[in-house]
């Protein structure tokens, strides 16, 4: 999904957003996420067959895949903008803050070619920097207290008093 490279869907912080959401409707935990060239391949642990009794088994994990493609994103975005402002949903927001946040921070520096994993709450990107002098990759660390300062930040980053809160919607 070449975000900067002509795609009509400009910034990470929607898209990553956009699929935050769909994992945190799915149960997904532990995710890795690798961009590919028209979209994103994520995969994580989903938990089947787990009751809510302590006596009982936890249920089966399994991972798995997911090929999203720049349609299905586009859907997810559209349906998480007809969503807002109507209320906060009974949804968890395990995953959807948190890549919005992380969205965010790539928004400022526009990689190229993002891969990422999170392990207990906590992230560690590989991002690709496109520059005059060339190519590097960069290694990103976003511990569990982190993503929560970022989200709690938000809120200052949309106000009217900051100069980019129309540049993204947060």
């Amino acid at each position: 999904m070449r975000i900067y490279e002509g795609s009509p869907r400009q910034d990470f912080e929607e898209v990553f957003r956009s699929i935050g959401a769909h994992l945190d409707e799915m149960g997904m935990r532990e995710v890795l996420l690798v961009e590919i060239e028209d979209g994103f391949l994520v995969q994580g642990l989903v938990i089947e067959g787990a009751t809510g009794s302590w006596s009982d088994a936890i249920g089966q994990v399994r991972k798995e895949t997911l090929i999203l493609r720049d349609d299905e994103l586009s859907a997810f975005m559209d349906e998480g903008m007809a969503r807002r402002g109507q209320g906060r949903t009974t949804q968890p927001d395990n995953y959807q803050s948190a890549l919005r946040v992380i969205g965010r921070y790539l928004d400022e520096g526009h990689p190229r070619d993002v891969f990422f994993f999170e392990q207990e709450g906590s992230y560690v990107l590989r991002i690709l920097r496109v520059e005059q002098t060339g190519t590097r990759h960069e290694l990103v660390e976003f511990t569990r207290d982190d993503i929560a300062q970022m989200i709690a930040g938000g809120p200052v980053l949309r106000s009217p008093a900051n100069p980019r809160a129309g540049a993204s919607p947060a």
